[in-house]
């Protein structure tokens, strides 16, 4: 997407005054959310702080559940080309010896995309806005720094924002506001919202780089297990590289600037390849954090993404949290925003999404411990313990597997309270007789999976309600699923997660939401800036 400072547009739309809603931050998350909201039909407008895509690579991996929501997105054939998967982990010593290899295949799992892929963040980007282009209720402005964000009595958000290039102020007024701008979050300190810290920090050194030499290594990520000098290792590329070190006392990213002083760090991989056979791409310090925001909701103001959370990458799940966000509120607010849901329903996203997001954090915290703690006595117990792991019952599947937890008991989430049943997980993306996928079927909307016999009447009051109906039959995959779950239906919300289950399906309609009111046009989000504009709240 060609980004015109000061002017940027969609579709050909103009910098509107008023705005259903507006994300600050196109990054992933917010890229993401603006999106599902176009695709929804809902006016939106993103503002972003950078020109164009921000050019220096972060996120290196994904799963097959983020695969999914990228093919939701519209992208899936765009991201096979720029990522591969990945064939597993290893757990290495300090001088390199596999202490215990996972092996995974390319093969597609239960969301019908490999398990672990591996790509470059600015690629992925680019590809997100070249996407966004085709939802002309999107704008995207760039070049953009927001400066104020007020609510009003009346519950709109008022946002200030000011053009880079000519330090032109403007306002917009929007009905709500998602802040996906990160970890220094303007939006997060404007809710009062604060970081709580989980109690993990390290600094690490983090070195991108580009070769067309062979490395000749296994195509797996290689986990160097040692607390004098925990390492990482993984191809993300055709020709890229990733290493990740902790660095030591003293040390900074300055320290390794140049090959030369780079190259003994990275020699046990790249061998003899000659220094400048390896070109780096950058080399950067970060500070491995471990925190969640205290609240992530004030009124019509949301926050998503590191703005609301941050992740230690050692399960590769931080970027793949905020996906995770804007894939569970944005439907809720389309449906809100059409009189669909009622607006206490946006209560559910905090309630769904903190618990989850935490359990996530918990476990990078665990498996980072595992790989730096414990010094001489800690080697000592990896090198006994780490090749015996694969013979623990469940536990090869379990590292290997990349299903998350379930979503907690929310007013959308009807969890039993020993958290049994199917509730709260995701539906499998399972293939159809015919050949389809199941989000081919579902397409954003609400699901009733049943193994009994629908009646007319069932058929005609999902379809009334805008849902899909899918009846599945004994041998497919949807089958044994709702057999394992020992139920015969189960309501699926947009985002793929199961709201409820029934014995009887004719018992989950009711909570299948209303049909729009006749009085919400097509357009709706020109008709919610008449209703603004009505209440005498325009821009101003």
């Amino acid at each position: 997407m060609d980004v015109v400072p000061g002017d940027a547009r969609t579709g050909g739309a103009m910098t509107p005054d008023i705005v259903p809603v507006v994300v600050i931050g196109a990054g992933p998350t917010g890229l993401t959310a603006a999106t599902l909201l176009g695709q929804y039909g809902i006016e939106t407008l993103v503002l972003d702080r950078w020109a164009s895509v921000y050019p220096l690579p972060r996120a290196v991996h994904l799963d097959d559940e983020i695969y999914r929501l990228l093919a939701r997105l519209g992208t899936a054939e765009q991201f096979a080309a720029i990522s591969r998967p990945a064939h597993g982990l290893r757990l290495l010593d300090g001088e390199l010896r596999v202490l215990a290899e996972f092996r995974r295949g390319a093969d597609l799992g239960r969301h019908g995309h490999p398990e672990a892929n591996m790509f470059d963040q600015p690629q992925l980007e680019e590809l997100l806005r070249a996407n966004l282009e085709r939802h002309p209720t999107v704008t995207l402005r760039g070049n953009t720094e927001v400066t104020a964000i007020e609510q009003s009595d009346g519950g709109t958000v008022r946002v200030r924002f000011t053009d880079r290039s000519t330090d032109e102020t403007s306002t917009v007024t929007a009905g709500y506001l998602l802040g996906c701008d990160g970890a220094n979050s303007l939006t997060r300190a404007t809710i009062g919202s604060s970081m709580h810290d989980l109690a993990f920090t390290q600094r690490w050194l983090v070195v991108d780089v580009a070769t067309d030499a062979d490395l000749a290594q296994w195509e797996g990520v290689h986990q160097v297990c040692d607390p004098v000098r925990a390492a990482t290792y993984m191809r993300i590329g055709a020709r890229r590289y990733r290493w990740e070190f902790q660095l030591l006392p003293g040390e900074t990213a300055d320290d390794y600037r140049d090959m030369t002083r780079l190259q003994p760090l990275i020699r046990p991989w790249t061998h003899n390849v000659p220094a400048d056979e390896l070109e780096i791409v950058r080399t950067a310090e970060y500070t491995f954090r471990a925190q969640i925001a205290d609240h992530w909701r004030k009124q019509h103001v949301f926050l998503l993404g590191d703005a609301a959370h941050l992740t230690p990458p050692f399960i590769g799940q931080g970027m793949g949290a905020g996906l995770r966000d804007a894939a569970n509120l944005t439907w809720k607010l389309a449906a809100v925003l059409d009189g669909r849901l009622p607006e206490h329903a946006l209560d559910s996203y905090e309630a769904e999404r903190k618990p989850h997001t935490r359990s996530m954090i918990t476990l990078a915290k665990l498996i980072g411990t595992a790989m730096t703690a414990g010094g001489d006595t800690g080697n000592a117990l990896r090198r006994i313990l780490a090749p015996h792991l694969y013979r623990v019952p469940g536990l090869s599947n379990r590292i290997l597997d990349s299903r998350t937890p379930a979503l907690h008991r929310s007013v959308l989430v009807d969890r039993r309270r020993l958290g049994l049943g199917l509730a709260g997980h995701l539906c499998p993306n399972a293939q159809l007789p015919d050949g389809r996928r199941f989000d081919d079927l579902a397409a954003g909307r609400y699901a009733l999976v049943t193994s009994a016999a629908a009646t007319p009447s069932l058929q005609a009051e999902v379809h009334d309600r805008g849902a899909v109906l899918v009846t599945v039959t004994p041998g497919t995959a949807l089958h044994r699923w709702l057999h394992r779950g020992h139920t015969t239906a189960a309501l699926v919300r947009p985002d793929g997660t199961v709201q409820r289950t029934a014995r009887d399906p004719n018992a989950l309609c009711e909570f299948l939401p209303s049909p729009p009111p006749a009085e919400v046009s097509r357009d709706r989000s020109c008709d919610w800036s008449r209703r603004v504009d009505g209440r005498g709240m325009g821009a101003g």
